[in-house]
Parts: C-alpha cells; sequence; structure tokens
C-alpha cells in the first residue's frame, strides 16, 4: 500500500524536482551574468542624480533671476533660493514660495558649489564629483551646468 508510485492523470500538474532544479540553475546563470553589469552602475546613477540637480537648481536660479532682475550673490548664495536673502542686493520680488524647498547636497554628500558671475557664464553650480577634489577624471570629474 505505501510502496504504490503515483502516477500523474491528465487532471493533474505538478513540476518534479528535476525540472525545478533546471530552472534554479538556469536563473543563477542569468543572474552571474546580468548582477555585475548592474551593480557596477551605481557610480554611474551618481553622476546622473548630480547633473538632475544641478539642472533643478539651475531652473530655480532663472526663475529667481526673473523675479529680481539679477542671480544670487555669492554672499547670498544658494540659500537665497530658499529664504528671502537679507544681504543686499536687495530681492524685491522674491517669491515668498521660495524657489526650492531646500538646497540639495551632491550625491556623495558635499554641496553644490555656486559662483556668480562664473568662469563659463553668468554663473557657475558644480560638484566636484566622487573625490571631492577640483578636476579629475571619470567619476571624479566635475560636473557643472556648463556640461548641461
Amino acid at each position: 500500500m505505501f510502496n504504490r508510485i503515483r502516477q500523474r492523470t491528465a487532471g493533474q500538474a505538478g513540476f518534479t524536482l528535476i525540472e525545478i532544479m533546471v530552472v534554479v540553475v538556469i536563473l543563477g546563470i542569468l543572474a552571474a551574468m546580468v548582477a555585475p553589469k548592474i551593480l557596477s552602475r551605481p557610480d554611474q546613477a551618481k553622476v546622473t542624480v548630480a547633473r538632475s540637480d544641478i539642472e533643478t537648481v539651475a531652473q530655480a536660479l532663472e526663475l529667481f533671476r526673473l523675479d529680481n532682475g539679477f542671480y544670487p550673490s555669492m554672499d547670498q548664495g544658494l540659500e537665497a533660493l530658499i529664504e528671502k536673502p537679507s544681504s543686499p542686493p536687495e530681492a524685491r520680488n522674491w517669491n515668498p514660495e521660495g524657489y526650492l524647498k531646500k538646497v540639495p547636497v551632491d550625491p556623495w554628500g558635499n554641496p553644490y558649489l555656486y559662483l556668480q558671475p562664473g568662469n563659463h557664464g553668468k554663473y557657475d553650480l558644480f560638484s566636484h564629483g566622487a573625490n571631492g577634489r577640483e578636476g579629475g577624471e571619470g567619476l571624479d570629474a566635475d560636473i557643472g551646468n556648463w556640461d548641461l
């Protein structure tokens, strides 16, 4: 009675242990091929985030200029996009809601740098990249509004 082997009938469905093991091996091979490509991308994603942040802050700077006729001074800095600046020049038409909710930091935890007037245009807004130092190549390269 206990030694009987059950045979599948037309109405029964299921997978054998061998079928499940074959699927697991195939998934393992696929993961081994795909994982290194995905895991090598976080640093590139940080560069993309930095560029996106710079574009967002640059748009806020343009709105500030449209409302007030000038970009925030170096003394006012990027904080002028959050709170009405108290130092000159006076921002007479400053938007009471502000231009940003907060000044972002770059993906490596450093503040974005702002120069006005800039070396590359009306202003420079940039990050020193992964190494946090001026210059560099690859992931350590400076990322600025002049690259957008």
